[in-house]
């Protein structure tokens, strides 16, 4: 016979924590699983989901049993559908409470907090960053854009400059020609008196240079 020891009595007294673990089912609930917790809320309520798991029998934990309930029995519960103005409140509420969803389903009757969450990282938030983007992007454009027309205003292009030709230079616009505008064959010699006179004052002016 083995002799007594304050081990072997602890381990008789004493179960391990191993043995006190129960394995609870995981997974999908079946509709008889549905219809017992329902009717051990309709006599209980909904709170203590502890003592409503170990009276439904189902092998399942007090967690399991309140998820379920909350999520999927509930007699006021929505699915789908969710409203612009429901998304509306989603978007402003997580603005002030960030991803606390049960708070958030809280203010949205019928709403679960899983339906919330699986929504916002779904759908919601790439509509965010989508419109963050765009916004991003006009802000970009537009600042190009200014800054395209200040250069434009600060820089005059060359080809709107306008410069006054100097006359008789390179650059004078106004053409003619020489010989047609020192033909005076068509004048009557009355008219060609002050030719004359200029000539003759030409030659005197020759000769005095010549002199001199």
């Amino acid at each position: 016979m083995a002799p007594v020891t304050d081990e072997s009595v602890t381990a008789q007294v004493v179960p391990p924590r191993e043995a006190m673990k129960m394995t609870y089912i995981k997974g999908a609930w079946t509709l008889e699983q549905d219809e017992k917790l329902a009717e051990l809320v309709a006599v209980h309520g909904a709170k203590k989901w502890k003592t409503i798991a170990v009276k439904a029998g189902l092998n399942r934990s007090g967690k399991s049993c309140r998820l379920r309930w909350l999520n999927y029995l509930r007699p006021n519960i929505k699915r789908g559908n969710i409203s612009d103005q429901e998304e509306d409140l989603i978007l402003r509420l997580h603005k002030l409470l960030g991803n606390r969803w049960s708070l958030i389903a809280g203010r949205l009757p019928g709403r679960t907090d899983n339906e919330i969450k699986n929504y916002w990282n779904s759908h919601l938030s790439k509509k965010i960053n989508d419109q963050k983007e765009k916004q991003t992007g006009n802000l970009t454009r537009e600042s190009l854009s200014n800054c395209q027309k200040n250069k434009m205003v600060e820089k005059v292009p060359a080809e709107t400059r306008q410069e006054k030709p100097i006359k008789g230079g390179e650059d004078s616009k106004i053409n003619f020609d020489v010989d047609d505008f020192f033909d005076f064959s068509n004048e009557e010699p009355q008219n060609l008196e002050w030719i004359n006179q200029f000539l003759e004052l030409d030659k005197s002016l020759s000769g005095f240079s010549q002199s001199v």
